[in-house]
């Protein structure tokens, strides 16, 4: 079937459906105007179809070696790759965002699958642990099973279709069906044609990979009750995370949601730095908070200051850089609707306005704004996040009590501190709060922007994810897809490569209790 064609269906394992006659269109968010191309919405039965090939998928895909999987992980990123200037185009008219940035996303989105190609290759992962003696016990970590991914908004590559979810699912030994984002379709449906290319090219089993499109709540939630899922990931709102949570921990056999809801993401200034580079410090925030129009889960929601003359130096900055600022649009006509009803009523709560960009139709207008320290205690929903590009001041009046507003602070994806030497020695009870907070800790940097590694943390405590331990982003987030089971007393023909005494594989293991890689 041709992509002009096949375009708004379903891909169920390797072929197209389009049962569905509930049909919708993206929207091109700086053109203001509607896309052509019509989507279908999956039906139920179409979903049915995607999970039971998925199930079908598992038996032998979870068998797969690491060497295969990686291969087909390389051969996702090289097919992406291949998509060529088409797939920027389309994801700019239905996103909105520039080139060079998607540009910049694409890279991440095949840097990413190659990340975990060759950490799945090296096979340390596994974390493997063997007791020898009476009894003999020996552990590894084992794929999940199919595993139901939601694509985020904000990011139509990177936290999408072959996205951060996708690739670790996949090196895990999961198959995956992905729902697609109802604003970036059709860039969906390209980077969905990549995979399938990659699963029938690597010779993959049918049902490892399918995507579903889906504008309701029904759809989600259908997916998330069904019997056959294992485990839901999840990128988006608060709202959105909690209703599929809700749904998934109540089925008859409960399943785990890791659900990354976003965060306001705070940034501390202490008094010294202050001092030595407020009018420094004050571009760079406003650089953060309106990068990509603070479309970014970490974007810095929150900011607070010392009360010093320093401080005041810095706010003017502030105001004066953000009235030079330009309006943006945003992601989509929703998303913009939410951002400016959320300014306003916070301004109806008492938040005032501490500075503004000049308004524009059809855009979102960077916003500063301010709030006491003791309204923001008084009425903690006020510091919950404002997606889009704005930021909300509090001065502290004594050290005191900015570690007071340090300790009544939710979950966060990230806090920030901005300190001399001399202040984070001082201060060092400081890293100490936010430490139960949140999941990255900076010092004398900005939130946005999250590497993709072997160390990155990209999670927190409730409300900014659902469960806390664990991560979206790098290679520990493999781990919210498996599992650890225990061999006792196996005779050595039965056990796994990763567990047999001769290492075939050469791993790291911890053997009685030393980490080693030996052999024998």
């Amino acid at each position: 079937m041709s992509r002009a064609l096949s375009t708004g269906l379903q891909l169920i394992g390797n072929n197209f459906s389009g049962e569905g006659d509930l049909l919708f269109r993206a929207f091109d968010p700086v053109q203001q105007q509607w896309l052509p191309t019509e989507f279908r919405e999956a039906t139920t039965g179409e979903i049915d179809a995607a999970l039971t090939l998925a199930a079908k998928a598992f038996t032998t895909y979870k068998k797969t070696t690491p060497a295969q999987r990686a291969e087909f992980l390389h051969a996702i990123a090289d097919d992406i790759v291949s998509l060529g200037d088409e797939l920027i185009q389309v994801a700019s008219a239905e996103s909105g965002l520039p080139v060079p940035r998607l540009q910049g996303e694409r890279d991440r989105t095949t840097g990413q699958l190659r990340l975990f190609a060759n950490t799945i290759a090296e096979g340390s992962w596994v974390n493997a642990r063997i007791n020898t003696g009476t009894p003999d016990v020996r552990q590894m970590q084992i794929p999940l099973g199919v595993i139901g991914i939601f694509g985020a908004s904000n990011f139509p590559l990177a936290f999408s279709v072959a996205g951060g979810d996708t690739a670790t699912a996949l090196a895990a030994g999961c198959p995956v069906v992905f729902k697609a984002h109802p604003a970036h379709p059709h860039t969906s449906y390209l980077v969905a044609t990549a995979i399938r290319k990659a699963v029938l090219r690597t010779q993959m089993p049918e049902g490892v990979f399918s995507m579903v499109h889906g504008t309701s709540y029904e759809t989600g939630q259908y997916l998330a009750a069904h019997p056959l899922v294992s485990a839901i990931a999840f990128t988006g709102s608060f709202k959105g995370g909690k209703a599929l949570y809700d749904t998934a921990t109540r089925r008859a056999v409960p399943i785990p949601v890791f659900a990354e809801m976003g965060s306001v993401n705070p940034v501390f200034f202490l008094p010294g730095i202050l001092r030595e580079k407020g009018p420094a410090l004050a571009m760079q925030l406003l650089q953060s908070v309106t990068l990509g129009t603070g479309q970014f889960c970490t974007n810095p929601g929150l900011f607070i200051t010392p009360g010093d003359d320093a401080t005041t130096t810095f706010l003017q900055a502030l105001q004066q850089g953000i009235g030079s600022l330009p309006a943006a649009p945003m992601l989509t006509p929703g998303i913009l609707e939410a951002y400016q009803q959320r300014i306003n009523a916070l301004q109806q709560e008492g938040v005032v306005v501490l500075g503004a960009a000049s308004p524009a139709p059809a855009k979102a207008t960077p916003h500063l704004l301010q709030i006491t320290a003791e309204k923001a205690l008084e009425t903690p929903h006020v510091l919950e996040e404002v997606f889009g590009p704005s930021s909300l001041h509090i001065h502290a009046n004594s050290i005191t009590q900015l570690y007071t507003l340090a300790r009544q602070l939710e979950g966060q994806l990230t806090a920030t501190i901005h300190g001399t030497p001399e202040d984070l020695h001082e201060h060092a009870g400081l890293i100490d709060i936010l430490r139960e907070k949140a999941g990255r800790i900076i010092i004398n940097g900005f939130p946005t922007g999250v590497a993709v590694n072997h160390a990155m943390v990209h999670g927190g405590p409730w409300p900014a994810t659902t469960p806390a331990a664990g991560t979206s982003v790098g290679t520990a987030a493999i781990y919210r897809f498996c599992r650890p089971v225990c061999y006792q007393d196996f005779p050595a023909y039965l056990l796994p490569p990763e567990l047999q005494d001769h290492n075939p594989m050469h791993i790291w293991r911890l053997v009685n209790g030393d980490w080693v890689r030996t052999t024998g």
